[in-house]
């Protein structure tokens, strides 16, 4: 990753991507602990903290307008984090996100294909059958969340089948 060329002006951006509870999370603090054990300047963004249910994947322009063209400028980014606390998902917390060298994109279509010009470096994570990623997904989020995470695993196959996320880039030549 840090032999990556920088394409997001200064910042090395890396998405590690994939459909729900194929370990991105995990991967996703395993790879901040190493670069901070390195004094790498890091960050870490979670699509989590801008997807909601009803709106799975269309908040892409505030990540963009708020934390990457922020970051290619070279100026910090900042987004409100979606609170989930009432039941009723809302913008909540404002989160600043320092320039870093290495940003770390984290969640459902942090790989998408419109951002891959901007890319470093895409992880993704196909993770264990359908089943076995439900079952990690609902004892990560309780029971109560069985019902929309069934949805969630059709409209993400959808999307990634759409976007081919998962799929090698063609590189033009």
């Amino acid at each position: 990753m840090l032999a990556a060329e920088p394409r997001l002006g200064r910042v090395r951006l890396l998405a590690i991507d994939g459909p729900s509870g194929s370990g991105k999370s995990t991967l996703a603090a395993a790879v901040i602990t190493e670069l901070r054990d390195r004094d790498v300047l890091s960050a870490l963004v979670r699509t989590d903290e801008f997807a909601t249910w009803e709106h799975p994947v269309s908040w892409w322009p505030r990540l963009v307008e708020g934390v990457l063209e922020p970051l290619r400028a070279g100026r910090p980014g900042r987004y409100r984090r979606m609170d989930w606390t009432t039941g009723s998902p809302q913008l909540g917390a404002l989160v600043t996100v320092e320039v870093p060298d290495v940003l770390v994109l984290e969640g459902v279509s942090s790989g998408r294909s419109s951002v891959r010009p901007l890319l470093s470096c895409l992880c993704w994570l196909e993770g264990p059958d359908q089943a076995v990623r439900l079952e990690r997904a609902v004892a990560r989020d309780g029971e109560s969340s069985r019902g929309p995470l069934r949805a969630w695993q059709a409209f993400e196959r959808g999307w990634f089948a759409a976007d081919k996320t998962g799929q090698p880039a063609v590189s033009e030549g």
